[in-house]
């Protein structure tokens, strides 16, 4: 195998991962200001909680509850992600 044609793999794979994985301006700068990452992303897609709790199956008081925490699990970032429409990976920072 050509060394071009490793890099030339490497590299598209990277800007997949890449595109999928994007956090918008609004988002960091939400958490710039002190947001946490699901109440973040949650505002800038202009959901309620209430809205966010139907697409989850859980009660709007679980969903805020969720909102005040700093580092959720593995299994409830992929839950929210999933409600969101976004990568768990998103809600890592």
């Amino acid at each position: 195998m050509s060394g071009r044609s490793f890099w030339s793999r490497l590299g598209r794979s990277e800007n997949i991962n890449m595109e999928n994985d994007l956090i918008p301006h609004e988002v960091v700068s939400l958490i710039v200001d002190g947001a946490l990452p699901v109440r973040a992303w949650r505002e800038h897609l202009n959901l309620t909680q209430d809205e966010v709790a139907k697409r989850m199956g859980i009660s709007q008081p679980a969903s805020a509850q969720q909102e005040t925490v700093a580092k959720p699990r593995k299994a409830t970032r992929e839950k929210i992600a999933a409600a969101f429409g976004i990568t768990a990976n998103q809600l890592e920072l």
